[in-house]
């Protein structure tokens, strides 16, 4: 039986966050900070396990502490194809940006993400 061994799953990004290797931690509150003054109108919440928010009932951008990295998730392909370029020097896949908590992402570049993935959410919901 590992019903008593299993990690409770968190329920909020702060007991996601108390769960994380302190300096992934540091770079991940500094994510957090980012998006929360770009999207003042988004809600935290966890989804498929890791922090993520929502705008208007709908995913807006996810982040994460892996093992070796820490990922941001735009939730978006078309927004990681508009500012690849900026994306130069981190690791990113189709809809994944990883980080290492020593090199986070710049809180510029984040913000832009954002405004692009809220940019996207009002196009889809008028």
């Amino acid at each position: 039986m590992r019903g008593s061994d299993a990690k409770p799953k968190p329920e909020t990004i702060d007991e996601y966050l108390a769960g994380v290797k302190p300096d992934q931690r540091i770079a991940l509150e500094k994510l957090r900070r980012a998006i929360r003054a770009t999207a003042t109108n988004a809600e935290e919440c966890i989804s498929y396990g890791i922090p993520a928010f929502r705008l208007n009932g709908r995913a807006l951008v996810f982040f994460g502490a892996w093992a070796n990295h820490c990922a941001f998730y735009p939730g978006s392909s078309a927004t990681m194809k508009k500012f690849h370029t900026d994306l130069k020097g981190f690791e990113i896949s189709k809809g994944t940006i990883r980080f290492s908590a020593d090199k986070p992402l710049p809180v510029a570049l984040v913000k832009k993400l954002v405004k692009a993935r809220m940019a996207q959410i009002d196009d889809k919901s008028s």
